[in-house]
């Protein structure tokens, strides 16, 4: 692993589990899930607070909502390991301060603005969406079924050929929201999170992968979060 990402991790695993100190008396899973399911609720509390029950709006509600409850199915079925470890309270009001409760600002923009997408947009959104949740949704599940029966690397499937796709998955249903949105904001809160977050453990896991012995061989037929096929025709042109 690259210094820089270890002492990045470092941090961020301080500020999301140990912050403040005291016991760990909160699983992790609790605040990221209030705010996944919490999301249609407080979207849809929003249209009323502010009597706005536009298209767009209702279009927003129905992605982001939904995919809180795919979130919460989820979680039910096939839960993240990474997700069920024990938080201080200082690091779960981190885990909204700087993460969770950020995603919020994208439906206050487009509800409290009365911001407006041509319909083509919603459709385009719509199906970035419907992608994005099928590739995350899919890519877990199989990876937590396959690892319950033998640990090891996950070559095949939807890991053929992207070695993240679970994390490609959700940028594209994030990004479906910000495209609903219709605002910069939206944009410097995922850039922040890509950037911040999931690039570092990506290439944690790398560095973790790579104790396999045909990690070589699957590194060179996959991309981290393309497909190999469209990595090798950008690097070829």
């Amino acid at each position: 692993m690259h210094p820089w990402v270890a002492r990045w991790r470092a941090l961020t695993d301080e500020l999301s589990t140990d912050f403040l100190g005291g016991p760990r008396v909160i699983r992790l899973a609790w605040s990221v899930n209030l705010q996944k399911g919490g999301t249609l609720p407080f979207v849809l509390a929003l249209m009323a607070w502010f009597d706005n029950w536009t298209p767009t709006a209702w279009t927003y509600a129905a992605l982001h909502g939904s995919y809180g409850l795919c979130w919460l199915v989820k979680d039910a079925v096939f839960p993240d390991p990474n997700f069920e470890r024990k938080i201080t309270v200082g690091a779960a009001l981190n885990s909204w301060l700087l993460v969770l409760g950020l995603y919020w600002i994208a439906p206050v923009l487009l509800v409290v603005q009365r911001r407006e997408q041509p319909p083509a947009v919603l459709a385009a959104a719509t199906v970035l969406y419907v992608l994005g949740v099928v590739l995350m949704m899919g890519s877990d599940a199989q990876k937590f079924f396959v690892l319950k029966v033998k640990r090891g690397l996950i070559t095949d499937g939807f890991f053929a050929r992207v070695r993240h796709p679970n994390y490609l998955g959700e940028m594209m249903l994030y990004a479906s929201f910000a495209v609903v949105a219709g605002h910069w904001a939206p944009w410097l809160v995922l850039a922040w999170v890509w950037l911040g977050l999931f690039v570092p453990n990506m290439l944690a896991k790398e560095a973790s992968m790579a104790r396999y012995p045909e990690w070589a061989a699957y590194r060179a037929r996959s991309g981290m979060v393309l497909p190999a096929l469209v990595v090798r025709r950008k690097s070829a042109g």
